[in-house]
């Protein structure tokens, strides 16, 4: 039995990541989903424990001094991080473990594991990530904007990832995420 393998996936904000990393789990119970702790608001319909630990950043800065952090960023205005303990948990136990972060988390990622498989998902336009980010009815004119603004930053950096999704069919890009972490599994 292998250690499981670290998979990296990023993408910008409404290009359907979580979506598709949600259908990858209902697919293969040895796939798991790194849960980060956030200084974001939850949003409706969000679950403490299950899509982030949210904290404040008084507790978020007290874990970045403990080192409890295996990578961090800023996204936006809140921080993201992952804790070392669950992802060394989850791949003693044999299981793969995406850690769904941004191009910043994933240097950091490469940096610290470089056998970890990076995988950046893109929306198929610009055009067609404003409606995703619209009919998501979670953010004002003013951040659809902004992360729009953002967005074109964050994909400038997709060529520092191993592969690339596009996900302009959700299915076909599903096949392909999960045809990537079969192959590193088998040859592991």
């Amino acid at each position: 039995m292998h250690g499981g393998n670290v998979f990296v996936i990023s993408a910008p904000s409404g290009a359907g990541k979580s979506s598709l990393i949600q259908a990858l789990c209902k697919l293969d119970s040895q796939i798991q989903v790194s849960i980060s702790h956030t200084t974001r608001k939850i949003r409706t319909g969000e679950i403490e424990g299950v899509d982030y630990f949210f904290i404040s950043h008084k507790k978020f800065k007290t874990m970045q001094q403990e080192q409890k952090f295996l990578e961090l960023a800023q996204v936006y205005d809140n921080f993201y991080g992952t804790n070392k303990n669950t992802i060394k948990k989850t791949l003693t136990k044999g299981k793969d473990i995406i850690l769904e972060i941004d191009w910043q988390g994933a240097r950091q990622i490469r940096k610290l594991i470089p056998e970890a498989i990076l995988i950046y998902i893109l929306p198929p336009s610009l055009p067609e990530l404003e409606k995703r980010l619209k009919l998501r009815n979670t953010d004002s004119e003013e951040a659809i904007q902004k992360r729009l603004n953002l967005a074109i930053e964050d994909i400038s950096h997709a060529e520092e990832f191993d592969f690339i999704v596009t996900n302009d069919n959700f299915n076909v890009a599903l096949q392909e995420l999960y045809s990537i972490i079969l192959v590193h599994r088998l040859n592991s």
